[in-house]
C-alpha cells in the first residue's frame, strides 16, 4: 500500500479523546490529526516521539491531517487501523500470503454472520469459500526482537464476536482464517495479550479448536509504504517467554 501523497513528519504532543491527536510540525505549525485508532494505543503513543501525518485529500475537511506512523526506538509503526484490509487484500492478488492463494475472487466487506461483514471473502470453482477477518497489531510492551507483538492492545468484545463468527463459517463449511497484521518489523512473534483480554484469549482459543486458522504477517512499514514482509510465529501458551 503506497501513500498517495508525500507524509509530513512531525512530533506527537498529545493523544486525545481516542480520535485526535496534536502534532508539532517541523515548520513549526501544531496541527490537530485525525487518530484512525479506537483502540488504547499502548506503546504506541508516547508524547515527544517522531510522527509522520498525510494530508487530507479533501481540503474541506475540518482536520486536515490524518496520524499515520510513530517511531519507536529505531522501529516506524503504522497505527491506521483503516490500512490492514488494504494490505492484506493487494498482498493477496500479488500472491505474497502463500496461506491465502489459489483463489479467483476476492471480495471485500461482505455481509456475513450476525449484522457483520468480512474483510476479504476468497472464492474458487470447487473450493469452500474462504473468510478472512484482519486484525491490526501494533502493541510490543518490551524491546528487543526475542519479545513478542500481542493483541489485542484494549478490552475487544467485537474482536471476540468476529471470532465466534469465524468458528460458524466452519461449521457450516467454509474455511475461516484469522489474520493478524503487524505493521511493525521488530519482532519475530506474536502472542496474546490475556492479561488484557481474557474474554478475547478465551473466544481465540475456542475459535482454533473449532476449526479456525490464525495467521500473522509482519510488515515493513516506510514513509512511502507498507507492505507485507513475512510470516512469524503464533505462541499463545509460552508464557514463560513472554
Amino acid at each position: 500500500m503506497k501513500f498517495p501523497d508525500p507524509l509530513v513528519r512531525g512530533t506527537l504532543l498529545r493523544r486525545y479523546k481516542r480520535f485526535l491527536a496534536d502534532v508539532g510540525l517541523e515548520t513549526g505549525e501544531t496541527v490537530t490529526a485525525h487518530c484512525a485508532n479506537s483502540g488504547s494505543m499502548l506503546s504506541v503513543d508516547a508524547p515527544g516521539s517522531e510522527v509522520w501525518v498525510s494530508p487530507a485529500p479533501n481540503p474541506d475537511r475540518k482536520l486536515k491531517y490524518t496520524w499515520e506512523l510513530i517511531r519507536v526506538g529505531e522501529t516506524l509503526v503504522g497505527i491506521n487501523t483503516g490500512h490492514p484490509n488494504t494490505i492484506v487484500a493487494e498482498a493477496v492478488a500479488a500472491n505474497e500470503i502463500p496461506e491465502l492463494s489459489g483463489y479467483t475472487s476476492a471480495r471485500r466487506e461482505v455481509k456475513y454472520g450476525r449484522n457483520s461483514r468480512i474483510d476479504l471473502l476468497l472464492e474458487a470453482s470447487g473450493q469452500p469459500r474462504c473468510f478472512v477477518e484482519v486484525k491490526n497489531v501494533t502493541l510490543k510492551r518490551e524491546s528487543g526482537p526475542d519479545r513478542p507483538v500481542e493483541f489485542p492492545d484494549a478490552v475487544t468484545a467485537r474482536g471476540a464476536k468476529h471470532l465466534a463468527e469465524l468458528s460458524d463459517m466452519v461449521r457450516e463449511g467454509h474455511r475461516a482464517v484469522m489474520m493478524y497484521l503487524v505493521q511493525r518489523d521488530d519482532a519475530d512473534w506474536f502472542t496474546l495479550a490475556d492479561d488484557i483480554d481474557p474474554a478475547y484469549a478465551e473466544a481465540f482459543r475456542q475459535a482454533t479448536a473449532a476449526g479456525v486458522e490464525a495467521l500473522c504477517y509482519q510488515c515493513r512499514v516506510s514513509s512511502r509504504d507498507i507492505r507485507i514482509s513475512r510470516a512469524i510465529r503464533i505462541s499463545v501458551d509460552d508464557r514463560t517467554n513472554r
